[in-house]
């Protein structure tokens, strides 16, 4: 069966335990940051997912509470005439962590099977190869030292179609909205399609995607910090390093 077929879309979590869990999670990155990163580690944190599931909100969470001299963000759009002439991994290999930084991709290298696959910007035999190129690419980013996270944040059809609708009936969001979404929306089943061939091609021990039920927005906030907590606890412990976490006080992954 499909991966996204198999996501519980009907989880959802309480107000009062959300911001109970978000406030833990938020102090448990915080104490990880401090910890990992100031010890001279690196981490990549790649945000993929449906048009209208998220993602930006996830992202404001996770590095709500963050030193923010210890964090990039960056969101991952068409490549400038200038970088189209490179390889298309060339713009992200500019970014890669420095020691002691965690950067977060909205967006990310996968645009090359997802976007241009869909909508014919690179060539069927560039877009296969890009499977290998990706999974070298993230082999030796992970071989380097980096932790190297990658989350798809997915809703059902109907649920993007209401945000979307909510959208356009906000002065305040109507912005986000693009000719772009609804023409992604159509091609919903190629989309999803490309997304189910991406997991099963590039979903790695050192390089694993988490997929995230988004129809809950804060189930999927929760799950997404809890994911970046878990990875950075577990590269405490490899470092031998002291924390202080308070959802991770349960043994560490």
């Amino acid at each position: 069966m499909a991966r996204l077929e198999q996501l519980d879309q009907e989880v959802d979590v309480d107000k009062d335990r959300y911001r109970r869990e978000l406030d833990a999670w938020q102090y448990d990155l915080l104490s990880l940051q401090q910890s990992v990163l100031r010890d001279g580690g690196r981490m990549i944190v790649n945000i993929e997912g449906m048009d209208a599931a998220g993602k930006g909100g996830a992202i404001r969470r996770l590095v709500k509470r963050l030193d923010p001299r210890g964090y990039k963000v960056y969101r991952i759009g068409a490549p400038e005439r200038w970088e189209q002439e490179k390889h298309y991994l060339y713009r992200f290999w500019t970014k890669v962590p420095s020691p002691g930084e965690l950067v977060i991709f909205d967006r990310s290298w996968y645009g090359r099977v997802l976007v241009e696959r869909i909508e014919g910007f690179a060539s069927p035999e560039r877009w296969r190869q890009a499977y290998r190129e990706i999974n070298e690419f993230e082999a030796s980013l992970v071989n380097d030292g980096v932790i190297l996270r990658k989350l798809w944040f997915h809703v059902a059809p109907d649920e993007q179609l209401r945000r979307f609708e909510a959208r356009l009936a906000d002065p305040y969001k109507s912005w986000k909205m693009t000719d772009e979404d609804w023409r992604n929306r159509a091609k919903w089943d190629q989309y999803t399609e490309a997304a189910e061939e991406m997991f099963e091609r590039t979903d790695t021990p050192a390089a694993p995607w988490t997929l995230i039920a988004a129809n809950s927005k804060r189930h999927a906030r929760l799950t997404a910090l809890e994911t970046v907590a878990n990875a950075l606890a577990g590269e405490a412990a490899r470092r031998q390093l002291e924390t202080h976490p308070l959802k991770l006080a349960r043994p560490l992954p």
